[in-house]
């Protein structure tokens, strides 16, 4: 953890938190089993602001910084009427990579347009994208956001993020060279997308769940897989998308961190947020999509 004054919770708590998360209980069976795990309702009531995202620091490079320039709700065509992103790009309006920034399963959420302004001030034309945008877009709601994705067809959800993938690589500010980084849910789609849509030229998966074998033949570009130590629950998928990639001979890298928590870069969550490994995997993000974009010019 970053922050030495953040209380320890227990590995069941957040495997508890983590099972919520991710649909396999509604709120209420959350409440109860976390209140047998805390030993009282008021135990459980103070753990829950330490498992829920803050969005309040969620502002790592601020909406009005002066190196770059945004663009609200983005039209991008192509795919679904409706479906929208958020566009930040460095303020010079040179020609650079770009990457489609793709969140969890909360949505464009402020974390998430937090991560697409730092992929802009790493040089990339990058789209923060709204998958939920043809529905009417991320509610302010986390449940009913949670439950909106969890009721969006996978393929679908593909099918948009490709979308955004052709539209990044013909945008005049780009390079034609196109990535795209996800996270939770959108790290299982940018192992999806890469399966379908060529023009993706290299993906960063955080902790997403693998494709089938079946569907790894599609893959073109390159891909980097960051893993989280204790996440059973995506990591039992390893093994299989491993042996497949190799047997098929695909451009790909695999980072394990070992004692971190599925959601590890999500620094607005005091429960799973690691920075040790949040800069190491960003570092080696960054290191990789310069290999396969080409390194951009810096954002001054």
């Amino acid at each position: 953890m970053s922050d030495p004054n953040t209380p320890k919770l227990s590995d069941d708590v957040i495997r508890l938190y983590d099972r919520f998360t991710h649909g396999a209980m509604d709120r209420r069976a959350f409440f109860e089993r976390l209140t047998g795990l805390a030993g009282s309702v008021a135990a459980a009531t103070a753990l829950l602001p330490l498992l829920q995202n803050d969005y309040a620091r969620a502002e790592t490079v601020r909406p009005d910084d002066p190196r770059l320039v945004a663009e609200e709700k983005v039209a991008i065509p192509g795919s679904d009427a409706g479906l929208t992103g958020y566009l930040v790009g460095p303020k010079d309006r040179a020609r650079r990579p770009a990457m489609v920034m793709i969140h969890e399963n909360r949505g464009l959420n402020p974390h998430i347009r937090d991560m697409t302004r730092r992929g802009a001030l790493a040089g990339y034309l990058t789209l923060g994208i709204d998958a939920l945008s043809p529905e009417g877009g991320t509610p302010a709601d986390e449940d009913k956001a949670r439950e909106m994705i969890g009721q969006l067809n996978a393929e679908t959800a593909a099918r948009r993020i490709a979308a955004a993938v052709r539209f990044l690589g013909s945008h005049p500010l780009s390079t034609g060279k196109v990535g795209a980084m996800g996270f939770c849910w959108g790290g299982g789609m940018v192992n999806a997308v890469l399966a379908i849509e060529p023009a993706l030229a290299a993906g960063v998966s955080y902790y997403g769940r693998q494709i089938p074998a079946e569907r790894v033949a599609g893959i073109r570009g390159a891909l980097q897989l960051h893993y989280a130590g204790k996440d059973e629950r995506i990591n039992a998928g390893i093994p299989a998308y491993r042996a497949a990639l190799e047997a098929a001979g695909k451009s790909f890298e695999l980072h394990l961190y070992d004692g971190v928590d599925h959601a590890f870069n999500n620094d607005t969550n005091a429960a799973r947020y690691d920075a040790a490994a949040a800069k190491l995997a960003w570092e080696r993000s960054l290191a990789f999509l310069a290999r396969h974009l080409g390194a951009p010019a810096p954002t001054g």
